[in-house]
């Protein structure tokens, strides 16, 4: 890692080190709670930039930008007000886009023992009622955007809620700025106790609801231990510098989200808001981002679009040949990728040098583009149980199509293997959650013995190197017993140019219950339509779509072959965190059909 002398002596806990361990190349301190690492951050990067506000105003716009100083300050500002609305060891639910408001909600309920729910901002009104309700929340900090369904919940009174916060000035309600202010004088009359609070680590400290990529979300209980240690593990693991800029695209309210961002404050790194998708190029320019973490739905995006680029401007050999170059240089030590590709790194912002893929598997090829490009790309893998991360690709150990190693804190084995050695993952660690919020007997179901079963497929190879292949509920079983893993084909389908996205499936036989027609539903690219293909119809565009999966076939063992096309001209349904909910498409599929 290039440092100055300066920085060496400020941030001695991230010098890269030797080490034969492959699980460990950086030095770091660790922590038992979200508290201790807040005030190290406060401590060892005061004047350093934590967030940048972006204030959009009829002059123009205005950054504000919010030291670890201040961050500190204002955390301690906001628990104050809390505890003075008798919300001491209470339940606190954070609702709304990224912004600094939602970082300062949670940090402030983590810092004084008030379990912080964060809440999806897109759930539909009965499913946020029925949250609420679920995890006895006492009160709520939500965005501007949602008022009007707080109000109808307030007025329904069917929660546990006493008081109600916007993270903006609005009529009706206190605001994040307004309990701010009240913090600051209960502090400056001595009001000590939310600040001299004593975390316990091995309390339930958020109550987190997963995706819901199943009919009934599930409530994980996670402990400030279970994040400390994750942070630790990744601290030592991935190359997160306090020089970095940070965009935060991932949803705080997924535990993917919310930990990233207590990790780029661990590491005094910067980080910025994006305005949303459609500017995520702008965005990357505009604050020069260095560090990017996404979902493989969203990193894929930005390839396909540089590819894009690539492509009208006709250069895509000479990339190619380029490519090779570089990578035979590689091999001599000698790199040059970041300046042979600077047009494209420029395009990006020309300061972006490291991208985290997690979250769902991701395409090797695309992992392999970018790190072709001078742009450092690494895959994790991890749930919302674990908090996240069970293991991830660095410095010392890249495996095209694995994630990776387990973190330094984590055992990982197979267990249940077939004759590959594919099995179930399970996973011990202190990351490991608590268990589900009132679902003892589910609880008991995953974990066992100390170890947590993901429902997760894969193997590891001599090299102690993790390959996911699938998740376990669905997995495809053929008639003949063969097993078919949908995600390995949805990959290689998903690399077609008229593939936006699709998803892989067993369509039930209607002349035999027991059988099912290996078959896939296929979203296409509008886009590359417009470009290539405009004019034609959708059974010409099926046409070109289903001669390129039987060339795909051709790849596949035969019971692999898909068999049936279904084509859509609406995207798949997803989870926020951009997973497909098989279920659900599927009963869209067999409503059509």
């Amino acid at each position: 890692m290039s440092k100055n002398k300066k920085d060496e002596e400020s941030f001695t806990f991230l010098k890269r080190i030797k080490d034969k361990d492959l699980r460990r190349v950086f030095e770091a301190e660790e922590f038992k709670n979200v508290k201790e690492i807040i005030y190290n951050s406060a401590k060892v990067f005061k004047e350093k930039i934590a967030f940048v506000i972006k204030h959009k105003k009829e002059s123009g716009i205005e950054y504000e930008n919010i030291t670890y100083k201040r961050l500190l300050d204002d955390i301690n500002k906001l628990g104050t007000a809390f505890y003075s609305m008798k919300l001491i060891g209470k339940r606190i639910a954070v609702i709304g886009k990224n912004r600094y408001e939602w970082a300062l909600a949670h940090l402030a309920n983590l810092l004084g023992g008030i379990v912080s729910v964060p809440l999806d901002k897109d759930l539909q009104y009965d499913e946020l009622e029925g949250s609420l309700i679920r995890s006895k929340a006492n009160a709520i900090v939500f965005d501007e955007k949602l008022t009007d369904k707080v109000t109808q919940i307030k007025e329904n009174g069917n929660t546990n809620l006493s008081e109600y916060v916007c993270m903006s000035k609005i009529e009706g309600y206190n605001s994040v700025e307004e309990l701010l202010e009240k913090g600051q004088k209960l502090i400056e009359i001595g009001e000590r106790d939310y600040i001299d609070y004593k975390v316990d680590e091995n309390a339930m400290s958020i109550l987190l609801f997963t995706s819901g990529t199943t009919s009934k979300s599930k409530a994980v209980m996670l402990s400030q231990r279970n994040i400390a240690s994750n942070i630790y593990a990744l601290q030592v693991a991935e190359d997160i510098r306090p020089t970095d800029t940070n965009i935060a695209f991932l949803p705080f309210h997924h535990i993917f989200g919310s930990t990233c961002m207590v990790l780029m404050l661990a590491n005094g790194t910067k980080t910025t808001f994006p305005d949303g998708l459609r500017y995520i190029k702008q965005n990357l320019n505009e604050y020069k981002v260095t560090v990017f973490v996404g979902v493989p739905v969203l990193i894929e995006a930005i390839y396909k679009t540089i590819m894009k680029e690539i492509d009208k401007q006709g250069k895509t050999k000479l990339i190619k040949v380029a490519t090779l170059i570089s990578n035979i240089l590689l091999k001599l030590h000698i790199d040059i990728r970041r300046t042979l590709f600077k047009q494209i790194i420029d395009a990006l912002g020309g300061e972006l040098r490291f991208v985290v893929s997690g979250g769902a598997p991701a395409d090797a090829k695309i992992a392999k583009g970018f790190n072709s490009l001078g742009i450092k790309t690494v895959q994790g893998y991890g749930l919302s149980e674990t908090s996240p991360v069970i293991a991830g690709e660095n410095d010392k150990i890249m495996v095209p199509g694995s994630v990776g190693v387990p973190m330094i804190n984590n055992e990982v084995k197979i267990v249940n293997q077939d004759e590959n050695g594919i099995g179930e993952i399970a996973v011990k660690g202190p990351n490991v959650m608590l268990g589900y919020y009132e679902m003892p007997e589910l609880t008991k179901e995953v974990i066992k013995d100390g170890w947590f079963y993901t429902g997760d497929l894969g193997y590891i190879n001599k090299k102690g190197v993790l390959f996911i292949t699938g998740r376990n509920k669905n997995l495809i079983v053929l008639k003949n017993g063969k097993k078919v893993f949908p995600e390995e084909i949805e990959t290689l389908v998903n690399r077609i140019d008229l593939v936006e996205e699709c998803m892989v499936f067993g369509m039930p036989d209607e002349n035999d219950k027991n059988d099912v027609t290996l078959s896939v539903e296929v979203f296409y690219d509008k886009e590359v339509v417009k470009e290539k293909y405009k004019g034609m119809t959708e059974d010409e565009l099926y046409q070109i779509i289903w001669n390129e999966i039987k060339e795909l076939n051709k790849t596949f063992p035969r019971y692999k072959h898909i068999q049936k096309l279904v084509l859509s001209s609406e995207e798949l349904i997803k989870t926020t965190t951009k997973k497909v909910k098989r279920q659900e498409e599927m009963k869209k599929i067999l409503q059509r059909s």
